[in-house]
């Protein structure tokens, strides 16, 4: 699904991807470890396509990223992608439901058919009592439940996750881990996480090693 080949990145003078190389299949999760400042999120970023590489070939479900505009890789991250962040991202302003409904509404899904989806996604995640309440009527757990519903409300291809239990307690930390594993089964969902959870990380399906902007294991 993913095929990554010699990506490289810096920023001015500092080399932060030194030619990466990974393949990635359907419904597989992936864990990407390595101490702070090894490149995990820089490359979390290029192969999710919030960020280019200076040089090397990034392919996701046969598309060849560096050949669309701006326009058009934003629409494709739209219907192909999702991502969890360490901080939710969660709009304030708007209810539970609402959040969820977002990427579908830039994506041109009807109000209806959306709202439809994201009841059913959080009903999924056992948040139908909380549709109509806001983020900060949630709590830490419940806001990264809702979180993980926006990612999947357009049925991506694949979830990026960075650092997703990284502001939740053991026990909510411990829930959202398994709950990708039952994404996985569920949805034949692939997930690329980066965490320095050591338990998250081991149950992945492949465990990556990054130290210096290379993968060494």
């Amino acid at each position: 699904m993913i095929r990554a080949n010699h990506i490289k990145k810096s920023y001015q003078k500092l080399d932060v991807l030194k030619g990466v190389n990974i393949d990635i299949s359907k419904g597989e999760v992936i864990s990407i470890v390595g101490a702070s400042g090894a490149g995990k999120t820089t490359l979390l970023h290029i192969l999710g396509t919030l960020d280019r590489a200076n040089s090397g070939t990034l392919e996701i479900n046969n598309v060849t990223i560096s050949s669309l505009s701006d326009k058009k890789l934003a629409e494709f991250r739209n219907k192909n992608i999702g991502f969890v962040f360490q901080f939710h991202h969660l709009l304030p302003e708007f209810t539970a439901l609402e959040n969820v409904c977002i990427p579908a509404f830039i994506g041109g899904t009807s109000k209806s058919l959306a709202e439809e989806k994201a009841k059913e996604l959080l009903s999924f995640l056992g948040l139908t009592e909380r549709l109509n309440h806001k983020p900060s009527e949630l709590s830490g757990g419940e806001q990264q439940r809702v979180a993980v519903a926006r990612a999947l409300i357009n049925n991506p291809a694949v979830i990026f996750a960075d650092e997703p239990s990284g502001n939740l307690d053991s026990n909510s930390a411990k829930e959202l881990h398994n709950l990708f594993f039952t994404l996985r089964e569920k949805f034949n969902q692939t997930f690329v996480i980066v965490t320095h959870n050591e338990e998250l990380a081991n149950m992945a399906d492949r465990k990556l090693l990054m130290r210096d902007g290379s993968i060494v294991l």
